[in-house]
């Protein structure tokens, strides 16, 4: 996500006029969301396998894992959100050369694709600092 938000995203703006620019990032963003399913998939069953196989159920487990399930449950819904919403009205205006409301589509995304950054930033740090806190 840092890379398609801070290095991708602002050489595409600068290089590439609307009617390129556009096609291009939603191919682009059509090929990245593919590995975030797969990530998704993998991290609710490798989490919910940690919660319930090795800690014994919710109620054993510590408040570090409480606090990222809450987390990746935002971040979850977060991304269904850009896949069937924005996502699908970039792709549907760049099929009409509606460029101006594909711009504002991918705007959107990058808002929320910002937001879940910096949710998996938190995610990080509260999993290395959960480690040290006991209560």
């Amino acid at each position: 996500m840092f890379f398609a938000h801070n290095a991708l995203r602002p050489v595409a703006n600068a290089l590439l006029e609307p009617p390129v620019r556009l096609p291009f990032m939603s191919q682009v963003l059509g090929r990245f969301f593919v590995w975030v399913w797969t990530a998704i998939i993998v991290l609710w069953v490798t989490g919910l396998w940690i919660i319930f196989g090795f800690y014994g159920g919710m109620a054993k487990t510590p408040l570090s894992a409480h606090l990222m399930l809450g987390v990746a449950t935002i971040m979850t819904v977060i991304f269904c959100y850009i896949f069937v919403i924005p996502y699908s009205r970039l792709r549907e205006a760049i099929s009409l050369h509606h460029f101006p409301e594909a711009g504002q589509h991918l705007a959107v995304i990058r808002k929320l694709i910002a937001t879940n950054l910096l949710l998996g930033i938190g995610t990080t740090v509260i999993a290395t600092v959960g480690k040290y806190y006991s209560g």
